[in-house]
């Protein structure tokens, strides 16, 4: 019995050094072509998956204004059913920990309606988020945001009290 509990515990033991980091917390998109930021979106978790929703939109035209925000969204995402706002829409949904990375989730690009199968994982200290179809996809980079970042006033949403949104392509 002894050296059952002892194997349990050192199974359990080693089990946290293969689990996937901390990914929650506030992180800055940017755009690909153009270099500016995009968005600012929330990692948080609910009932042991993780999920992204955007919180701030930037201004394509004017790079680095906020355009709009889950307290004043604006843009509404007209491919996606009841044309929900761009603010405030869950985009990553359903990511696990698969022991280093986040993965067998969804992300999708609300602009151009598509949905991916996705991985997210830190690296150097920045979050790396893989969209894919099959064992082909691509990566895009995502920044840390400090509070100190974020327009002055700006309420960070409770991540503990957020409930998942799970948008539908129409």
């Amino acid at each position: 019995m002894k050296q059952k509990l002892i194997v349990l515990f050192l199974l359990l033991s080693i089990s946290f050094l293969f689990a996937a980091e901390d990914v929650t917390g506030l992180w800055v998109s940017i755009d690909d072509e153009t270099g500016d930021p995009s968005s600012i979106s929330i990692l948080y978790m609910y009932q042991g998956q993780l999920f992204g929703r955007i919180i701030i939109t930037y201004d394509d035209e004017n790079p680095g204004v906020v355009k709009d925000t889950y307290l004043a969204p604006g843009d509404r995402a007209e491919l996606l059913v009841g044309d929900p706002y761009y603010a405030g829409l869950d985009f990553i949904w359903g990511l696990e920990d698969r022991g280093r990375r986040w993965g067998r989730g969804r992300i999708m690009d609300p602009k151009k309606g598509k949905i991916y199968n996705s991985e997210i994982w830190l690296e150097d200290g920045d979050l790396i988020l893989r969209g894919k179809i099959g064992p082909i996809g691509r990566n895009q980079t995502w920044f840390s945001v400090d509070s100190s970042d974020l327009p002055a006033g700006f309420v960070i949403p409770d991540s503990s009290s957020l409930v998942p949104r799970i948008p539908q392509l129409k």
